[in-house]
């Protein structure tokens, strides 16, 4: 193995939830499923029947209700009150998938309910992220009385003392990590301020539950708030977030929202990316498929274009939008790669550091942050990547699984300009002359963190599994475990010794096919190992025996649905 490749370990129950095989068994007689998925649910943390019947079936129900929100009755109350009185009402939003569907729901419920509002989101090039007097200005000129942030606003302070100033009533909702100092709005809702029954949600998330109690207090028949679920999930996949309790459920019923396919702009990217209209939606889709054309708009296009696809009630229109976030997306794929190459070459330089710090003055700010967590994954170590714009170097970071990278900038903020983010993303910018003092304060902080020889990365694996026990039913009891995301990442497994029966390379050699045999009973399984042709084509490995770390799944492979293996890691046996 290379250095870069991580060890393997089979996880345990937490002792609260170990099973006895018998009580696997009862457990797995009573939920009408496979003592192997009861295992796979205890190794999740949940200990009895009813827990285990909740994550199975999530229904909206489980959710708490909004008096326990702080926050959101008195938020949804001043928005009532602008209503009734008459005032203009814009929604300010960011350009990512979270800022833009929590921007169509607002806008899309408001109309429900015969509310026209505006809508901002700013331009990623000409402004960045979050709230900038220029559109603050804008907007009071256009006569404004009551701005709502989704999805940022939390670090605005400046800019929300300003729209105080020209008249506005400002309510945040944000879901970002505050600062030491909080902005002088009217209202303030976030997630990660104290007393949140779930610090986890999206920001799109928090708009659901604003709007759910703005519906009911607003005069005339209430809009089914439900119809807005495909919004959250799309929003909250998108943007990572631990799928905890509250999460989960918001995510499982917008899926099944996304499969109905009632929102044209969503049915448009399934088809544009090759998806059947009746073909379920899952976070891999979301995480593939659909979120990264979405993103497009906002990383080198307009963001508006994405707001309108997601309201646009014209099928035939959608589907024009929709391609023209699929060439955006495929523009930016080409830019993409040729940044994360120059990117790799400089990575290999600083393989001694403990973080990277890589930088270039040509890079597209819209899409470094992609290419910093393609970094990660392959070298196993906090990033940072860095262009210039108008003079200022800013950077996207990503981070590992065991390292706090807002944590890390909090030690490096002596040498920012500005920075914000969460523990495994953050965003930040600082002059020329500091980057030599920031490249040096991140490795401190790394280490701090970590130590001076971080422990390898560690994969680690649900249960072995042989071939033979794959099968249609199987993958589809494994499919109750969705959505996957963090704090539910997708089941991996280890396989038996396993015998090379042939390979090919494919897409420029990036990724490697293998049509593998189970040596303890011939079972034989075609697996793709994604973006890992690099790593093994001067390798022998026709006839081989190995071992992988796997995940099935049903996939379209010459037209029809198969079952294929999702290929980890692959360890060589002999």
């Amino acid at each position: 193995m290379s250095d870069n490749q991580p060890t393997w370990r089979l996880k345990t129950p937490p002792p609260e939830a170990a099973l006895t095989r018998a009580e696997q068994e009862r457990l797995a007689r009573r939920l009408e499923v496979s003592p192997l998925l009861v295992h796979l649910l205890s190794l999740r943390g949940l200990t009895s029947e009813g827990d285990m019947d909740k994550f199975l079936s999530p229904g909206l129900r489980y959710l708490h209700p909004l008096d326990r929100w702080p926050g959101i009755e008195a938020g949804a109350e001043l928005l009532r009150q602008a209503v009734e009185s008459g005032r203009r009402i814009a929604v300010w939003g960011d350009y990512d998938v979270d800022g833009i569907t929590a921007t169509a729901l607002v806008k899309d419920f408001m109309a429900a309910r015969g509310i026209d509002i505006l809508h901002f989101i700013p331009d990623r090039l000409d402004f960045g992220y979050g709230l900038h007097l220029e559109g603050i200005r804008d907007l009071a000129e256009k006569g404004v009385g009551l701005l709502l942030t989704v999805d940022c606003g939390i670090a605005n302070t400046e800019e929300i003392r300003a729209a105080r100033e020209l008249g506005m009533q400002v309510i945040v909702t944000d879901h970002h990590l505050p600062g030491q100092e909080l902005p002088d709005a009217d209202i303030i809702i976030n997630p990660k301020l104290e007393g949140w029954p779930s610090p986890n949600l999206s920001g799109v998330g928090v708009s659901f539950l604003l709007m759910g109690a703005l519906n009911r207090i607003l005069p005339g028949p209430q809009a089914d708030i439900r119809d807005f679920l495909d919004l959250v999930a799309l929003g909250t996949v998108a943007d990572v977030v631990p799928l905890d309790d509250q999460n989960r459920i918001l995510v499982k019923n917008g899926l099944l929202l996304i499969k109905e396919g009632r929102r044209f702009g969503i049915q448009a990217l399934k088809e544009i990316s090759g998806m059947t209209p009746e073909e379920s939606v899952g976070t891999g889709a979301i995480g593939f498929a659909l979120a990264p054309r979405i993103n497009a708009a906002g990383r080198i296009g307009d963001p508006d274009l994405a707001v309108r696809l997601l309201l646009e009630k014209n099928r035939d229109e959608a589907r024009i939008m929709a391609e023209q976030l699929d060439r955006l997306n495929t523009k930016r794929k080409v830019e993409e790669q040729r940044i994360l190459e120059e990117a790799i070459a400089q990575a290999e330089s600083q393989l001694h550091l403990p973080g990277l710090v890589l930088h270039s003055e040509h890079w597209h700010s819209g899409i470094i942050g992609i290419v910093a967590s393609r970094i990660v994954e392959r070298f196993h170590r906090p990033c940072l990547i860095l262009t210039k714009e108008n003079g200022i170097f800013k950077g996207s970071g990503r981070s590992t699984p065991t390292f706090d990278l807002y944590q890390a900038l909090l030690s490096c903020k002596q040498c920012l300009y500005k920075f914000g983010g969460h523990r495994q993303a953050a965003g930040l910018k600082l002059e020329p002359f500091q980057l030599s003092n920031l490249k040096d304060l991140f490795a401190w902080a790394v280490e701090e963190q970590l130590g001076a020889n971080p422990a390898p990365p560690v994969l680690e694996l649900d249960a072995e599994l042989p071939f033979s026990f794959i099968d249609h039913t199987f993958l589809k009891e494994l499919e109750l475990l969705q959505p996957y995301g963090q704090g539910n990442p997708r089941p991996i497994f280890l396989s038996p010794p396993l015998s090379i029966l042939r390979h090919r390379f494919f897409s420029q050699k990036k990724h490697l096919e293998l049509h593998l045999s189970d040596t303890t009973d011939g079972t034989s399984l075609r697996a793709v190992a994604w973006r890992q042709g690099e790593r093994w084509q001067d390798t022998p490995l026709e006839g081989r025996r190995v071992k992988i770390a796997y995940t099935p799944r049903l996939s379209k492979f010459n037209g029809l649905m198969q079952i294929e293996l999702a290929v980890q890691e692959i360890l060589a046996v002999e």
